[in-house]
């Protein structure tokens, strides 16, 4: 893929794509198709508002990162939520209440933000949340979820309100997932994406890209399986490792050429799916999108952060606004500081530069 990749036109292209697919099957699906319908039309609406709050001087990220839940029924090995201190058990005093993240994404919708990332911990532990983010049609919430806990009642959500969208974490094959997830994870997610595609939801999946499973998810073998059983999205996260010990498993430059390689491959193979790889496509932005440039992160107590690796935070939305938290004064230096700018060459930019993005925290 060459340096000419136009990330916002795929991600347009690519939702149009599946849009077309949805239509085809319009007879099987017709809450899907009549769902999407509106949601571009709402999209629109959505980039108008952006733009007016533009001309007076507020950059609107389109996306946001939600943690609504800092409790999860796995134990993963070297998961940075746990490590950071953002998941764990009793841990829950302290955290956004359900109307407060109510009022937050309905502040969201007034502003033009289009998609609502919701992660934990495991935010089906949240279903009072999540019931709030189906009300707000305009906007799309991609779940993130390990796939474990989905119930009647969660399915019988999903099939609802089709702007949550259910994405599946799996760390490759049947072993690599267990390994990492914990015994019999992978068939309880597989079962899951069957349920979901017996109810025509639209779903997709995230992988936590290592050097372990780097051969295995770039695949076509491996998208295929997901993609036979309804998968529609699939959405890699490049690993950042907890400790030095776990180093080894974070990807090299030349493991991110891999990555991206592939990724151009099952691009071009499905059209109507979309492939996304986070941080790597960032270097098509201009730079990291963090700290409102593209998105910010909400954690599980209100911290307004720069993203999720960089859990640092100046303004809580217990306290303020949404639209305040963009004015923060640290995402303020981040931006004039131009550490965002420049070359991208992969891998976290803002977890590489801990030092500097705590030295500004402080003053």
């Amino acid at each position: 893929m060459g340096n000419n990749f136009d990330l916002a036109e795929y991600m347009s292209s690519g939702i149009e794509n599946i849009v077309r697919g949805i239509v085809k099957a319009s007879l099987k699906n017709p809450r899907e198709t009549a769902f999407i319908m509106k949601y571009m039309m709402a999209s629109k609406e959505a980039k108008k508002n952006r733009t007016l709050y533009e001309s007076k001087g507020h950059n609107i990220p389109p996306f946001l990162i939600s943690s609504i839940s800092s409790s999860c029924n796995l134990f993963c090995k070297g998961c940075y939520a746990r490590a950071n201190k953002s998941c764990g058990e009793g841990m829950d005093n302290n955290q956004l209440s359900t109307e407060r993240w109510d009022g937050i994404f309905k502040e969201a919708k007034e502003l033009g933000i289009s998609f609502i990332l919701l992660a934990g911990g495991e935010p089906l532990m949240r279903m009072d949340i999540i019931e709030k983010a189906a009300e707000i049609k305009e906007i799309i919430f991609p779940v993130f979820t390990n796939g474990t806990i989905m119930n009647d009642s969660y399915l019988d959500l999903f099939n609802k309100n089709r702007n949550l969208i259910p994405i599946i974490s799996v760390e490759g094959d049947q072993q690599q997932t267990d390994e990492r997830r914990g015994k019999g994870t992978y068939k309880a997610l597989v079962n899951t994406m069957e349920l979901l595609k017996e109810k025509g939801i639209l779903f997709g999946a995230s992988i936590t890209v290592t050097t372990e499973n780097l051969a295995t998810v770039t695949s076509k073998k491996f998208f295929n399986k997901l993609y036979i059983k309804g998968c529609r999205a699939l959405i890699f996260v490049e690993y950042v490792p907890v400790a030095e010990s776990t180093k080894d498993l974070a990807p090299s430059d030349g493991e991110r050429l891999v990555l991206e390689e592939g990724q151009a491959k099952l691009r071009e193979e499905y059209e109507d799916a979309i492939f996304l790889s986070f941080p790597g496509d960032e270097k098509y932005t201009g730079g990291c999108l963090a700290a409102g440039r593209g998105f910010f992160h909400i954690n599980v107590n209100g911290g307004a952060e720069p993203c999720p690796f960089s859990p640092y935070s100046d303004m809580n939305l217990k306290d303020c606004t949404l639209l305040e938290a963009l004015q923060s004064p640290l995402f303020k230096k981040l931006k004039e500081s131009e550490m965002l700018l420049g070359e991208h060459t992969g891998g976290c930019l803002l977890f590489q530069k801990e030092v500097e993005v705590k030295e500004m925290l402080g003053s």
